[in-house]
This record gives structure tokens, C-alpha cells and sequence, in this order.
């Protein structure tokens, strides 16, 4: 018996009846010959960390835009922080943690540069509309790896394309991330507004507090407990009114206070201003695109070229390109 079989018959004796086995898996769009060490959601796991997409989420936004300091949250830690998060509660309900781990780490691949501002401006210029969960399934699909993808399997990709938005992932992995990332990203925004001295500790509105938690640390131990408690055994991912209605209430005050503060997002409009310049820019030049996104001009369409290679730009390569598109150089002789 294989290293991966041995884990197999360790899922189907020991994972919650509600698991989803790697055993089990739909598979992927191209069969590929089993690892003998690894499960499918394993290797899935290390297909994701080991893309270049992955590598880049490293340099952009979660919240703050180019943030002086280096303890402010990254689209690359918020990622990591939403894989623990998902991971304790997948633990906690005996469901498969691979699978959970697989989808929490790339459920952001596609994300735009300068955070949700960037979405909302290739949404604004794309026929049709963006959206960053869309755009991992496709990052995973279409353009990592040559253009070949990372071929992960169905249950991964179905709950990276879910885990925003109306959709319901067809696995309780799938339906948990949803949870994580938003348990995830209330928490470490008020962190964050905090360190900027965007918000105090004092202004979270203490009929909140008094159900999650007065600190970051107790407030996701209340909600992580809570859909562990809530859940278990009814093949249903569940919080109980008091958290569900506490954490949407904190949701709608980190809008107010943050999401929408002047001071926080007031170099946003600077940065969706330079992503339709750019599309702009290469819209009307599709030959200056790189080698790998002609074909999927070709192919696709002119927009869709143009809109994957913005979409993949970090906020500071997107800066030097405008950079060097809009901005004279210095003339010199050699």
C-alpha cells in the first residue's frame, strides 16, 4: 500500500460521512497518473503554492494601498490566515482539510491589482463585467502554466468559483472557505485599521464585542467555535443567529468606518484611473502584449488579453508600467 492510499483509507474510515474523499473526486479536465504519495487535494495544494500566480499575491493590496510598514495584511496573508481559518473548522467538523486547504489558497488567485479597487475598475471596462473569483477559476484553468493551467480537480476549482458571491460550492469544503475568508478578512481589517489609526478598539460598537470578543484573537475563537458547534453532524455549514447576526453587523460598520473612509481609500480613484489608462493603453497596442497573452488575443479576443495580463499585474508592476507608457524618460547620451 502507497503513502496516498494508506491516507485514502484513513478518509474513509475517519472523515465525517459529509466529507468529501480525494478518493471521491469528479478528477480533472486532463486525467493524469496518481502520485503515490500524495491525494488528489494534496497535490492540488502544492500545484497552487508552487504557481506563479500564488508567488505575486505576495505584492497585492488586501486593504491599504503601498501601506508603510510591514505588519499591514498582504492579498498573500490574508490568503494564508483564511487557509488556518478553514482548516481548524474543516478539522473541527471531520471534514478533508486538503480539499479546504487546496480551495483557501487559491480562491485569490485572480484577484486585480490595488485590491477591490482594481475590480471595480476592470469591472467597470471589461464587456460584461469582472469578478476576481471568476478570474481564479480562470488563472487555474487557462493561464498558469503556459497557458496549460494547473489542472486541479473539480471539487477545488468548484469552491474557488463559490466562494464569493450567490454560488454554493457542491462540497461543505467549499461552502466553509466562503465563511473563512469573510471571518478572515473582518478580523484582520480592523487589525489593520488599527495600525493605521484608522479606527481605535474603542469605536468597534460594544453590543458587538460583548458577542465576538473585545480582541482579534477572541473574536475569530467565538466565530470558529460557533460554526464548529452549529454544525457538526447536520451536513450543513451553520452559524447561530447571535454570530451570524454580530458578524454581519461588524461587516457593515467596517464599510462605514474603513471600506469607505476618505482617509483610508483616498488614493483609490489614483489607482482604477491607472488601470483604465492601461487598458486603454494596451487596448489600442495589442502587440506590445507578452508572447503568452497574444495567443489568448488571437483566440479570445483583444479585451480578454488585455484584461488577464492587467489582472495579473502587482500593485508595483502595474505603477512601473504606467510608468513607463505615460511618463517621459530622461534624455541622455551614450
Amino acid at each position: 500500500m502507497t503513502v496516498r492510499e494508506r491516507t485514502e483509507q484513513w478518509e474513509r474510515e475517519c472523515l465525517s460521512p459529509h466529507a468529501c474523499r480525494a478518493c471521491e473526486s469528479r478528477g480533472r479536465a486532463r486525467p493524469v497518473e496518481e502520485c503515490p504519495m500524495r491525494t488528489a487535494f494534496q497535490r492540488d495544494v502544492d500545484r497552487v503554492v508552487h504557481s506563479k500566480a500564488f508567488r505575486r499575491l505576495m505584492h497585492k493590496t488586501q486593504v491599504f494601498l503601498s501601506p508603510e510598514g510591514d505588519h499591514y495584511r498582504t492579498r498573500m496573508t490574508h490568503t494564508l490566515e483564511v487557509s488556518r481559518i478553514a482548516r481548524t473548522m474543516a478539522r473541527g467538523l471531520g471534514l478533508n482539510e486538503d480539499l479546504t486547504e487546496a480551495a483557501a489558497l487559491g480562491h485569490d488567485l485572480g484577484h486585480t491589482p490595488f485590491g477591490h479597487a482594481g475590480e471595480r475598475a476592470l469591472s467597470e471596462i471589461m464587456p460584461g463585467g469582472f469578478e476576481h473569483n471568476v478570474q481564479s477559476v480562470r488563472v487555474v484553468e487557462r493561464l498558469e502554466n503556459g497557458g496549460a493551467g494547473l489542472n486541479l480537480t473539480w471539487e477545488v476549482r468548484n469552491a474557488i468559483l463559490c466562494h464569493t458571491g450567490e454560488g454554493r460550492a457542491a462540497t461543505l469544503e467549499g461552502r466553509l472557505l466562503k465563511l473563512a475568508d469573510r471571518i478572515a478578512y473582518i478580523n484582520h481589517d480592523i487589525d489593520d485599521a488599527i495600525r493605521a489609526q484608522i479606527l481605535t478598539p474603542m469605536d468597534i460598537p460594544v453590543a458587538l464585542s460583548q458577542v465576538l470578543g473585545f480582541t482579534h484573537g477572541a473574536r475569530i475563537d467565538t466565530l470558529v467555535g460557533d460554526v464548529i458547534r452549529e454544525s457538526r453532524g447536520t451536513g450543513e455549514i451553520r452559524q447561530s443567529e447571535p454570530c451570524r447576526k454580530a458578524m454581519d453587523e461588524l461587516r457593515e460598520f467596517l464599510f462605514e468606518a474603513v471600506y469607505r473612509n476618505p482617509v483610508a481609500k483616498g488614493e483609490e480613484h489614483k489607482a482604477q484611473d491607472m488601470l483604465h489608462r492601461l487598458f486603454a493603453y494596451y487596448r489600442a497596442d495589442p502587440d506590445r502584449l507578452p508572447g503568452e497573452f497574444q495567443d489568448i488575443r488571437w483566440s479570445e479576443g483583444e479585451d480578454r488579453a488585455v484584461c488577464d495580463y492587467i489582472a495579473g499585474m502587482t500593485d508595483q508592476y502595474a505603477v512601473e508600467q504606467f510608468a513607463d507608457l505615460a511618463i517621459p524618460k530622461a534624455w541622455s547620451v551614450k
